[in-house]
């Protein structure tokens, strides 16, 4: 029976490097997977899903207003895939999170979603809280805060390192931009 995952964390957990590891073995058994990624998301280029250890794969990209269940029934109508992987699923709207668990349900593809589970100011991505309230089951990729212990949140910076505590919810940045920390760390770099 499919089901619908959610791997979620911080930033430079691994994510995207566990979906393409996750990806490889599919189709190192000779089975096909679908790639997407949000189209926001153009760091490494166009559709690509990139690791900081350097893989990638291409993927199909969606946009806010993207039917993904029709994206999925399309790529199916081109022949067999055993699994769907979605990287920066913080990025899905909450109506594409239910196309989605459609397409685990109607279709009996499980999906695989990888993304944020909260932003720099401690606050759920739309997609990630629709993903939290509809999957099956859930799986965190943990990473660590500089202390050692288990990093749960993440801060954004500016190009000097000083702590950035407001602004829009998404901006597009890496290890320049995003440092995940513990929440007790989190708090302080906050001022909370």
């Amino acid at each position: 029976m499919a089901k619908l995952y959610f791997n979620y964390s911080t930033m430079n957990a691994g994510k995207s490097t566990v979906l393409l590891q996750a990806s490889h073995n599919y189709r190192e058994r000779g089975m096909q997977t679908y790639l997407m990624t949000a189209a926001i998301d153009g760091r490494d280029g166009d559709g690509r899903i990139a690791s900081r250890i350097g893989i990638s794969e291409q993927a199909d990209t969606f946009q806010p207003d993207d039917d993904v269940f029709a994206m999925i029934d399309n790529r199916l109508k081109q022949g067999q895939i055993a699994c769907v992987f979605v990287d920066e699923a913080q990025f899905l709207s909450e109506q594409q999170v239910w196309q989605l668990a459609r397409a685990v349900d109607d279709l009996n593809i499980p999906v695989l979603a990888y993304g944020l589970r909260v932003d720099f100011q401690g606050k759920l991505f739309p997609g990630s809280a629709t993903l939290l309230a509809l999957a099956d089951e859930m799986r965190e990729v943990r990473t660590i805060c500089t202390c050692g212990r288990k990093a749960t949140m993440v801060i954004r910076q500016d190009q000097h390192g000083n702590t950035i505590t407001e602004g829009a919810q998404v901006q597009i940045g890496g290890n320049e931009t995003y440092v995940s920390l513990c929440r007790k760390h989190w708090r302080e770099a906050m001022g909370a």
